[in-house]
């Protein structure tokens, strides 16, 4: 009797990338695909899909690899484990994209191995992804490499201090409301829609933050995020008692860029709870406040002299201050994925301060399945 292969996925512009990965899972026994739910892929993408559920479950089912196929019933990353319980599967196939500690987990429960795919195009062919498809599209994502709070006016106050964020490229698609600054791409790709314009840049990300944040806004989008996303490489963002730095240093060489996404992996977590409140348990003080300072000074100076062992511990410096301030942003899920990576990385964050998202991990070593980020240099 031939083994069971499950895979899940959006799989929304269908190409040639898609089927090999389909031909790939099914060497391994009858294939069978769970598919997300126009709802499911407006909740974790923000946006609707290209074909509708009905018109991709078509395509897919008629795909000569695949054995069977159906719109998954639940909702989220995990939207498919109904299916999957009733399936009973013997091997769960996942691209490096799609691999979460939830799903290993899951996998483990169950007795199921977990097969990641080794991405090889169909013989003669390109490597293709939806993502690359949708490349007229150049805004950037940003990640907060270090620091987030502290550009926030009650938290600078306290303590003078820096933000490091980094622009990077749209390489693959990222989660919505996953600490990448994608509500204010969302924003930027409304005012421009491919490509950022010509013009100065933090002039640019002034006309961004005001957008973002029109009169009576509640919670004010820290302006590390239309920095992080408009100024190119890696920006130390001073900040001083205001939303708006006082002054900005950069990096763009290519080796120091290089340096940091050598060492810089991201595991994708479970989208955060709608009714997910990082406020909740606030306490906002000087001393933790002069500690994320001081950790993300040291972040700094770490990547500027290429030492991964002390970028990766100002960097857990950095994440445990945000807890002092912001206990609600180590939510299970997190902490259960800093642990499984506890071992081999150096030092390990969020990518935002909202709870969920990605885990950043500072590594000497690969990390098996992360996801790796290609930084926006000054051509882009």
């Amino acid at each position: 009797m031939k083994r069971k292969v499950f895979v899940s996925g959006c799989y929304d512009m269908l190409h040639s990338g898609h089927v090999a990965f389909f031909e790939e899972a099914a060497s391994y026994g009858d294939l069978y695909v769970g598919l997300g739910s126009d709802q499911t892929i407006l909740e974790l993408k923000g946006r609707k899909t290209v074909n509708s559920e009905c018109e991709r479950l078509y395509m897919v089912k008629a795909i000569r690899y695949v054995k069977d196929a159906w719109i998954n019933s639940g909702s989220g990353i995990m939207d498919f484990e109904k299916e999957v319980r009733e399936l009973k599967p013997d091997i769960f196939f996942v691209n490096s994209d799609g691999y979460t500690p939830g799903k290993e987990a899951f996998c483990r429960e169950l007795g199921i191995k977990l097969i990641v795919s080794k991405r090889v195009p169909g013989e003669g062919l390109p490597a293709r992804s939806t993502t690359a498809l949708r490349q007229e599209c150049r805004i950037p994502y940003r990640v907060e490499l270090c620091g987030g709070w502290l550009d926030q006016p009650d938290v600078n106050a306290l303590a003078a201090g820096p933000v490091v964020v980094m622009s990077i490229e749209p390489t693959i698609e990222f989660n919505d409301r996953s600490g990448l600054a994608t509500s204010s791409r969302k924003k930027a790709i409304e005012l421009w829609q491919a490509q950022i314009p010509p013009g100065n840049r933090e002039e640019l990300a002034k006309v961004l933050f005001c957008v973002e944040n029109p009169p009576g806004t509640e919670h004010i989008s820290g302006s590390q995020d239309q920095l992080g996303i408009l100024l190119p490489g890696v920006n130390k963002l001073n900040y001083d008692n205001g939303s708006w730095p006082v002054s900005i240093e950069s990096i763009t060489d290519d080796e120091t860029l290089s340096f940091i996404s050598d060492h810089l992996y991201l595991i994708q977590l479970p989208q955060r709870k709608a009714d997910f409140d990082v406020f909740a348990d606030t306490d906002i003080n000087a001393v933790s406040a002069g500690k994320l300072a001081d950790a993300t000074e040291r972040c700094w100076a770490a990547i500027q002299a290429r030492d991964v062992e002390r970028w990766g511990k100002a960097t857990t410096n950095c994440f445990e201050a945000q807890l002092e301030m912001f206990p609600a942003m180590l939510t299970s899920d997190v902490q259960a994925a800093i642990e499984q990576y506890r071992a081999l990385a150096c030092g390990w964050k969020l990518t935002g301060c909202g709870g969920g998202g990605y885990l950043i991990l500072i590594s000497k070593v690969p990390i098996p399945n992360a996801i790796k980020v290609v930084p926006c240099d000054s051509r882009f």
